[in-house]
């Protein structure tokens, strides 16, 4: 028997970051967006740990780990220990999800693989259980179990649904050079950058009136001074952006990848087409869409 589960990215229409805590986090006060683009992660039982990567047309998977530090078989581990168990599968992760592009790809990955998993084996794992596996695997991934459109707290685990009744489109624009979460918060230290947080309650307006250009104006991310002092390149595409009429351009988590709003799915695709005539990657996607859920059983 396999199952297979779909997790989406994330984007984050907040990002305000707080100073380090003691235990080496930022204090996060975020607003995530699930969008309609995918990591879909293949359980088989197996008697031992293994995992393989296939990707779609033009997207770098080379940084993916295919050993035991793999988030997804780490996510295996902490499932079995938490049911007092020892069980092993086979994951095939197929990856659309950009590679080291702020939109929490791994994170997606072990959210598939810890339902796919909780599935294959029938161990019926409550939610409450499946969202503290998820925070000890890393800050985003209780989110890409839950979906939606959700206010993150704490360092980004703690979630809760936020009212949203638009159906928003964005231009997904991937760098072909990753640029490392961990040396873009060390700079977002450097800069001095951290600041008392606060609920983005523009932004939870903007969500319920359901208008682009009320959203637009509500976008924001912290951390986007630090990636660009990091790479500086990556001005000249939120300026492109700009110029082939998205709404708003934002960073995307911790970068490099840049998001532009658009309107409705023919405005998304009016800028993706525009922007492709300099970038060989150009992706459009609905949000909100639905975390991690059971597409096959085989």
């Amino acid at each position: 028997m396999t199952v297979t589960v779909r997790a989406p990215a994330k984007i984050n229409l907040h990002l305000g970051v707080g100073p380090s805590r003691e235990d080496g986090y930022h204090q996060l006060a975020t607003v995530y967006q699930a969008i309609g683009l995918y990591d879909d992660v293949t359980a088989t039982e197996a008697d031992d740990w293994s995992v393989s990567v296939t990707v779609t047309a033009d997207l770098d998977a080379s940084e993916v780990p295919l050993d035991g530090s793999n988030i997804a078989i780490r996510a295996g581990h902490l499932l079995c220990a938490h049911h007092g168990i020892e069980r092993a599968a086979r994951l095939e992760i197929a990856k659309s999800i950009p590679v080291a592009g702020g939109l929490a790809g791994g994170s997606a990955d072990a959210a598939a693989a810890l339902v796919a998993l909780d599935r294959l084996w029938d161990l019926q794992t409550s939610d409450d259980d499946l969202l503290a596996i998820a925070g000890r695997l890393g800050s985003d991934v209780p989110f890409a179990l839950v979906g939606g459109t959700a206010y993150g707290t704490g360092r980004g685990e703690l979630v809760e649904p936020v009212t949203d009744h638009g159906h928003w489109w964005w231009v997904v624009v991937p760098n072909a050079v990753g640029l490392s979460t961990a040396a873009v918060y060390a700079e977002y230290d450097a800069l001095g950058l951290g600041e008392h947080l606060r609920p983005p309650q523009g932004l939870f307006s903007a969500l319920a009136e359901a208008r682009p250009e009320r959203l637009a104006a509500e976008l924001h991310n912290d951390l986007e001074p630090a990636a660009l002092e990091l790479r500086p390149d990556l001005l000249d595409i939120r300026h492109e952006i700009e110029t082939a009429g998205g709404y708003a351009a934002l960073l995307s988590g911790s970068g490099p990848t840049w998001l532009a709003l658009a309107g409705d799915a023919d405005h998304a695709r009016d800028v993706a087409s525009e922007l492709a005539r300099d970038h060989d990657v150009v992706l459009c996607a609905p949000g909100p869409v639905a975390g991690a859920h059971v597409v096959t059983y085989a």
